[in-house]
């Protein structure tokens, strides 16, 4: 083509752009051009991963490896949203940052100067609380033409003005009366607002559903599992789906929940999705002769337009472990075996980082990148996990420690490709887990419907053998070159739950961790440049923009989430104590500083006699890990995000405890009423359980806790 007829035409498309741009609304002015031409415009963050390749890597290059170590505090933003995980990625667009917080939340902050400028509760109520299996935590939002889109735990998709804050339209994404959930950042693509769900833990079937963006209108959805054979199939990929799955498995659900990552080619025009765990994880019990159970765990790609099937590829067949597939999916284009392939790449929760082609969805490559027991790798001529027998629990009926438990390897927490050294980067953690199987397995109302026995895999009171356990958690930040398929360099974190990353053309690598530590790495070697005490552990994954010509990074802090909650003991070992939910931005030259942390009341353990019988603690210990181990913890231990039970004075009042468990009185802060699930002899074999563990911890009296 003629070089002069080509300017033209570029100048036209510019200009064109800029018309559209000043014709939309003042604030949040994001639409499909502007969406496209991301890379053009790098000091805004527009989208979830900034582009619609959800690579998380920012052109700005004005904080660099060589001056990062200037880096001060710019401002923060304390969030109104109670001390749980806070785990959003935010947009900035145009000098204002919007930003998610616990409890579905939503902020609207300058960019420059963090002065406050909305907020928008959507007032989730408490009651939803228990549905979700990992914290009441929110990812983020979406921008398109003036309106943010809101994914709300209890199920709502919501429109918000980005003016002014107010809603604009609200629709039920889910069932009424469901178990679902929804934690994840919508996308935007075409005008469809994209949203997915969590719940597979609670018995529900996935799915992904589209609405239209002007008016909230349902288009399409696609669900992720088969249905019940009796009442037809919505399409012919969930008919082909059902021939990989036996017994009635959909009077569990079926699992295989779309709660966090997807990415758009817009070449293409196709959706990929990430799908989770089977409900229940124990494969046994929801499909005792089936087969792979399609589309558990898998990478399925759709049609933007329809929502129609396109390929799939599943990294865990028949699932019974809790590996998700919903985690950070990447798109870029790579170099291998000397031809350029485009490709998607994901690190999921089994420990196998994967390369597909986005086209055909076919196996270009499959490497462990973490400690695995399961499976010895994958045949590359089948692209199937090799798996080691004794792992198949369900059948096996023998308790199975597995490499990594269902934590994953690497969970939801974003990771980054930067285009120019090549290298993906994300945390890494080593976890084991003892998967036992449930021998009196039903599907519960409230409490975890896995398969699982929670209760018997519960962590050990021996002083020995919880140091032994202590001492084998561990995580890591890891450079990973997809092409070679191998780390390239790692930064070891001492503990297993910590926060997704971003990369930057500066040569570096921001990450947050759970010691409280805000980090710059070196993007080509590792070295640890620089770091800011957070006053909380961190999960989320930073984001840099510009303002005024200014660089800044930013990152939310506040610490929870699943294994924040469940874990007990490891948990609270293996975070920083206090924690202080904020948005920090940080810019070179910037002197700011956080306020002191107020003191801990040095709290004592007071509890009441320890007189239950041996049977009444072992029937409440596995009460309270069926309908209170998910929130405060494993073996009634506090978990440092939730409030310790051992410490409550509600064990020495029983009427009091029956107020708040039986009869709901602290519902709106999540704790629900159990009075359903629990009788009063079964509420008081919890209490006696928890007063037990109390008297064993006595020797722990003087240790602080908030």
């Amino acid at each position: 083509m003629n070089r002069g007829w080509l300017s033209v035409m570029v100048c036209g498309v510019l200009m064109a752009a800029c018309v559209q741009k000043l014709s939309m609304p003042p604030q949040a002015r994001v639409d499909e051009a502007r969406l496209l031409a991301a890379d053009s415009d790098p000091g805004n963050w527009m989208t979830h991963g900034r582009t619609y390749d959800e690579q998380r890597f920012s052109p700005l290059k004005q904080i660099t490896a060589a001056n990062v170590k200037t880096l001060g505090l710019a401002w923060s933003y304390d969030l109104d949203t109670a001390h749980r995980g806070q785990e959003s990625t935010p947009l900035v667009i145009d000098g204002v940052m919007y930003v998610t917080g616990a409890w579905s939340k939503l902020f609207a902050i300058d960019a420059k100067t963090g002065a406050p400028k909305w907020t928008f509760d959507p007032k989730v109520p408490g009651t939803a609380a228990p549905n979700a299996c990992c914290d009441v935590v929110n990812r983020g939002v979406a921008a398109w033409k003036g309106r943010l889109y809101l994914g709300t735990l209890d199920g709502r998709l919501i429109a918000v003005d980005a003016a002014s804050g107010h809603k604009v339209w609200e629709v039920a994404t889910t069932p009424p009366g469901s178990r679902y959930t929804i934690t994840g950042a919508p996308r935007v693509v075409k005008g469809k607002v994209l949203i997915g769900n969590g719940g597979a833990e609670m018995g529900v079937r996935g799915f992904l559903a589209a609405f239209d963006a002007e008016t909230g209108k349902a288009l399409w959805k696609f669900y992720t599992v088969p249905g019940d054979p009796a009442k037809g199939f919505e399409n012919k990929a969930l008919e082909r789906a059902a021939q990989t799955w036996k017994g009635e498995w959909w009077r569990f659900g079926g699992g295989g929940t779309v709660w966090d990552s997807m990415a758009y080619d817009p070449a293409l025009d196709l959706i990929y999705i990430g799908v989770g765990n089977g409900s229940p994880w124990n494969k046994k019990l929801r499909d005792p002769n089936g087969g792979d159970n399609l589309y558990l765990c898998s990478i399925v790609a759709i049609k933007a337009e329809t929502g129609e099937y396109v390929w799939h590829y599943q990294s865990t067949p028949g699932e019974s472990w809790d590996y998700d597939a919903t985690q950070h999916m990447i798109l870029a284009d790579l170099e291998i075996g000397g031809k350029m392939r485009s490709v998607i790449m994901q690190a999921p929760k089994n420990g196998i980082f994967y390369v597909l082609d986005r086209a055909t969805g076919e196996l270009l490559s499959a490497e462990p990148f973490a400690t695995l027991n399961w499976t010895t790798g994958v045949d590359m001529t089948t692209g199937r996990p090799i798996q080691v027998p004794s792992a198949s629990y369900g059948n096996t009926g023998k308790p199975f420690v597995a490499m990594p438990g269902p934590g994953g390897a690497h969970n939801w927490q974003p990771m980054s490709f930067n285009p120019g050294t090549r290298l993906v980067y994300f945390p890494v953690t080593e976890l084991a887990f003892p998967y036992i199987p449930d021998g009196d397995f039903k599907k519960h109302d409230l409490g975890w419907n896995t398969g699982v026995d929670f209760n018997a895999g519960s962590l050990p009171q021996d002083p020995k053998i919880k140091a032994q356990i202590k001492s084998g958690l561990k995580g890591h930040l890891v450079a990973w070159d997809p092409v070679a398929a191998k780390e390239v360099w790692r930064a070891e974190l001492n503990s297993p739950w910590n926060g997704g990353v971003v990369s930057t053309a500066g040569n570096l690598v921001f990450q947050g961790n759970s010691h409280g530590e805000f980090v710059a790495y070196q993007a080509m070697t590792g070295e640890r440049l620089w770091s800011f005490a957070t006053q909380a552990g961190v999960l989320a994954a930073p984001i840099s923009y510009q303002v005024d010509g200014e660089q800044y990074v930013a990152i939310e802090v506040g610490y929870g989430g699943a294994f924040g909650l469940a874990a007990g003991e490891l948990s609270r070992d293996t975070h920083i104590a206090s924690n202080v939910p904020r948005v920090l931005v940080f810019k070179l030259g910037a002197q700011g500083a956080l306020p002191p942390l107020p003191k801990n009341a040095m709290l004592r353990l007071h509890p009441p006699a320890d007189t239950a019988s041996a049977a009444d603690l072992m029937q409440g210990k596995m009460a309270y890990h069926t309908y209170c181990g998910t929130c405060h913890g494993d073996s009634a231990t506090g978990n440092g995000v939730l409030p310790d039970l051992r410490y409550t004075a509600l064990l020495n009042d029983q009427a009091a405890w029956d107020s708040v468990v039986l009869q709901g009185a602290d519902s709106a802060r999540g704790m629900v009423s159990f009075k359903a699930e629990l009788d009063r002899a079964a509420s008081e074999r919890i209490r006696a359980y928890i007063i037990h563990r109390a008297t064993e911890d006595k020797t722990l009296e003087a240790t602080s806790h908030e």
